[in-house]
């Protein structure tokens, strides 16, 4: 008999790497990817390079794929998408985010295959409402991202509940608002890498890194704060799912404790063994009205859920992103 199988879109991705690492390591049940390696001297590739993937798709045949290969796929992980919050395109945010995630969540609850999705913590906006995940219409409906990629993830939670609501979904489904996720793959991304990746060539060298100064008395210069995550935190949170078919709903993935960007820095300095060197310059002034100075992922509803996973400690995370990747000659999970 044919083993089940997992297809993860965007499986070449940072955090869908991750995914496939963890699954094909498990090894009960064949993984498929499907994504866009685009070019090779990007190295996105060498995200699942050392996996034994089943098999590749490119985003062009998903749903022929998906059809060829019904009877064995248990689900999809759908972490495929345009992440950039600075993308000027709305319109194919929409499409990429918004309607493949759409037509996807129709295949699976027609096909009786589950849906385990990426939202996003964009979606919270400025965070003046709070970071509950409250998966009801209503709750979902008072969120005021700040951009068009977090309106597209929000779009497409309004749309998984509504859905839901109607008898009309997978029989698993769940999306996970994603914090500020950092670890090893994420090194195609550029300007979206996590400030460790970003900041990590001044660190080996020695050199001063450099912060944005507070524009808020309330806050010091680097003291502004994020709900850092180590991705395989929320990697354990995805496979958790997928082994608790009963579990549905909108959750946050981040690490439930918010810590500042020049802590993250010290970590990173003192997991190279380097003295910390941090200077500051101004926030820009075309996204200083809407910098956030605090996100704080609250993470109860998914323990009540029954996840038990623990976080990892930003130092130990760092240290652990840094010694067993970043410092090493093949940082490639």
């Amino acid at each position: 008999m044919s083993r089940r199988m997992i297809v993860v879109t965007g499986g070449a991705g940072f955090i869908g790497s991750n995914i496939v690492a963890r699954l094909c390591a498990e090894d009960r049940r064949d993984v498929v990817v499907c994504d866009r390696l685009e070019a090779a001297a990007l190295g996105k590739w060498k995200n699942i390079a050392k996996h034994p993937v089943a098999d590749f798709w490119q985003p062009e045949e998903l749903f022929e794929q998906l059809e060829r290969h019904a009877e064995r796929i248990e689900a999809v992980v759908h972490m495929g998408a345009i992440s950039s919050t600075t993308e000027a395109d709305a319109d194919l945010i929409i499409r990429t985010n918004f309607t493949l995630s759409r037509d996807i969540w129709d295949w699976c609850a027609l096909r009786d295959a589950r849906m385990v999705y990426a939202s996003s913590a964009a979606t919270y906006g400025d965070g003046e409402q709070g970071f509950e995940d409250d998966d009801s219409l209503e709750g979902l409906a008072s969120l005021r991202p700040l951009n068009a990629y977090g309106y597209s993830k929000m779009l497409f939670d309004q749309y998984a509940a509504r859905q839901s609501d109607r008898g009309q979904s997978p029989s698993q489904w769940a999306g996970l608002k994603f914090f500020n996720v950092y670890g090893p793959n994420e090194y195609h991304k550029g300007g979206m890498k996590s400030v460790v990746a970003q900041i990590w060539p001044k660190v080996a060298a020695g050199e001063p890194v450099t912060l944005f100064r507070s524009h808020n008395p309330a806050y010091a210069d680097g003291g502004q704060l994020r709900d850092f995550v180590f991705v395989d935190d929320v990697v354990d949170i995805v496979d958790w799912l997928l082994e608790t078919p009963a579990v549905s709903g909108v959750f946050n993935a981040g690490s439930g404790q918010a810590r500042s960007f020049l802590d993250l820095a010290n970590a990173t300095f003192a997991a190279a063994g380097k003295e910390a060197r941090v200077e500051y310059v101004d926030t820009p002034e075309s996204i200083r009205d809407k910098y956030q100075y605090f996100t704080e992922a609250r993470m109860e509803r998914v323990r009540a859920a029954g996840f038990g996973g623990q976080s990892t400690p930003l130092e130990e995370g760092v240290r652990r992103y840094v010694q067993d990747f970043l410092a090493t000659a093949d940082p490639y999970r």
